[in-house]
């Protein structure tokens, strides 16, 4: 065992640990059955760390060996081989300073053994005086948040593209496909699958382009801003030098914010980006929503459209299969909106110089952005990809549904529509097979109609 000091006394720690004494109290001291903190946090705050260090050195005030070994041990970091080091639950009090100091000790264990020295030994390099330098929770700890969320972010909007692009296929296969259009829930006038999944693609096509605008928000970052924003403890020099290198270390468009007082307090951004991210869950639902009712049977339901089996659906009833994967998207949707709804009053309660919920706001906004990017994948791959038309069911409808008679109101005229209509409903015959039957129209004459009145909606 080795002991370790803080304010508040000693503490004897495994010899062999790479936490330190602040960890091990925050372990402590915040027990939860709850998800630890998010992994893509700990990468990008190694990343947030190793600009620091070698923005330290580049400014004179961290040697090129501390900056080395940092340096490394943010790599390893980064790499994933210390994971096992960050236990931490999601759901913590201190504005995310425990995970700060987390990351502090084990770079400074993981970079004394790089440098030939025992962890602890921490007058070689320190946690706080070396790891820390020229840095706060306040400002390292938010800028870490916005590169994993940027991170996800793109990854997500790669699975938004490949649906919006898998809709788009069935736009064009299911063009040919008539059947009738409904609102509330009642019987409108035609429309072709084809439309409708047009229609679904559309939407997605908005929800794409808002998510790659948003990225823009969460750019701007406080690094160099410390404590408050005021800058106390870092120089100028590194201000500006801490964000050209995480500029190089990410491959973002990061950029300093123009009032770090500001970009330190509050969390706005975090709101914007997430109503971003829960409109797409929006449109999500309303389109598993929508497959549901159209797989619905298949003998007493609609059956317009046929979705892939992935699963037995019943322990009790063979041959039963159920709709999952739209049950799934909505289940995230459900989730989707209860994060936004924690996220958003995590960011009201912030006061003054800071707002101490950022881990639990940065928790909810990456929980959601993976959900959706995971969700989505599967919906593309795994139901859209292999839906197929029931053509009969969708020209039963069509012929069997009054409301579609309107397409003919121009050739045949209402009154005649009317005595169609009557004899439809006191015979059971379809009103096409007494249009034909009286010879008003060919079926090939009908079928045009009915093709020219589902067109020109999408050009």
């Amino acid at each position: 065992m080795r002991k370790e000091k803080d304010l508040l006394g000693f503490m004897e720690i495994d010899e062999n640990s790479y936490i330190g004494i602040q960890t091990r109290r925050a372990l402590d001291n915040f027990k939860i059955n709850y998800k630890k903190v998010n992994i893509e946090i700990i990468r990008a705050y190694a990343i947030v760390k190793k600009a620091a260090a070698t923005a330290n050195f580049k400014t004179g005030k961290l040697s090129e060996e501390k900056m080395n070994a940092i340096a490394k041990a943010c790599d390893d970091i980064y790499a994933g081989k210390r994971d096992g080091d960050f236990l931490l639950p999601a759901m913590q009090g201190g504005a995310g300073t425990s995970i700060n100091m987390n990351l502090n000790e084990v770079i400074a264990n993981t970079a004394l053994e790089y440098m030939g020295h025992k962890k602890g030994e921490y007058e070689k390099l320190h946690p706080l005086e070396d790891v820390n330098m020229s840095q706060s929770t306040n400002d390292t700890f938010p800028t870490a948040v916005k590169i994993a969320i940027i991170k996800i972010l793109r990854e997500l909007v790669e699975e938004v593209m490949a649906l919006q692009s898998a809709l788009q296929d069935k736009e064009h296969e299911f063009a040919d496909v008539f059947k009738m259009g409904r609102t509330q829930l009642k019987d409108a006038v035609p429309i072709s699958l084809g439309q409708e999944f047009g229609s679904y693609a559309e939407a997605i096509s908005r929800d794409r382009w808002r998510l790659y605008k948003c990225e823009e928000r969460i750019r701007q970052i406080n690094m160099g801003g410390t404590a408050i924003g005021t800058g106390v403890g870092a120089t100028l020099k590194y201000r500006f030098q801490v964000t050209e290198e995480l500029r190089h270390l990410t491959g973002f468009g990061l950029a300093r914010a123009e009032n770090l007082i500001d970009a330190t307090q509050n969390l706005d951004a975090f709101v914007e980006v997430s109503g971003i991210v829960k409109t797409l869950a929006v449109n999500l639902n309303k389109i598993s929503s929508d497959l549901r009712l159209m797989d619905s049977g298949p003998n007493s339901g609609l059956s317009e459209i046929i979705l892939p089996p992935l699963q037995a659906g019943s322990t009790i009833m063979p041959g039963k299969v159920n709709p999952v994967g739209p049950e799934f998207l909505k289940q995230i949707y459900y989730k989707v909106l209860g994060n936004d709804l924690v996220l958003t009053i995590g960011a009201a309660d912030g006061n003054f110089e800071l707002n101490p919920m950022l881990p639990i706001i940065a928790d909810a906004m990456l929980e959601n952005l993976e959900i959706l990017r995971d969700g989505i994948r599967f919906f593309t791959h795994k139901v859209i990809a292999g839906i197929a038309a029931n053509r009969e069911r969708c020209r039963e409808y069509l012929e069997k549904c009054w409301s579609m008679s309107s397409v003919f109101i121009e050739k045949l005229g209402y009154e005649k529509l009317t005595e169609i209509l009557k004899e439809s409903f006191k015979t059971g015959k379809t009103y096409r097979d007494i249009i034909v039957e009286k010879g008003l129209l060919s079926i090939d004459e009908i079928d045009k109609i009915i093709s020219e009145n589902t067109t020109g909606a999408r050009s």
